[in-house]
């Protein structure tokens, strides 16, 4: 693979990730008011369901910086995205004042999931712990 490849899967890597560590970090430190939305949304065992997003969020966002297991961590973090696009932002049932800001975020969340899943095809790269 060439050099400007390899950096450039380095890079998207990161960038992809970086959304995800926040919002996990986001979750850990603000885990009640996590629970309540989880639970508003009718997701049963919120906590575990919360719990579940941080590993996949920060752990998956981590491995997939690292590029260690990048192809599992991504497919991962794709499934989760995609859920939570359809569970989350149903701006379908959003009221009008609501509708475009979650459609808004349902689009940058499938968007996010085939970025996800352009790591699962490539993997890592050269510049990973895998060394692809």
């Amino acid at each position: 693979m060439k050099t400007a490849e390899n950096y450039a899967l380095l890079v998207g890597r990161i960038l992809m990730a970086l959304i995800f560590v926040a919002s996990g970090a986001s979750k850990i430190s603000g885990f009640e008011g996590t629970l309540g939305y989880i639970a508003s949304k009718g997701v049963p065992f919120p906590a575990i369901a919360a719990i579940g997003a941080i590993i996949v969020e920060v752990g998956g966002g981590l491995m997939l910086i690292l590029g260690w297991k990048a192809r599992w961590a991504a497919f991962a973090m794709m499934l989760f995205t995609f859920a939570a696009a359809f569970i989350f932002h149903d701006f379908w049932n959003a009221g009008a004042d609501a509708a475009q800001n979650q459609m808004i975020h349902f689009m940058k969340n499938i968007s996010m999931a085939g970025g996800l899943l352009f790591a699962v095809v490539h993997g890592s790269g050269k510049f990973s712990l895998e060394k692809q």
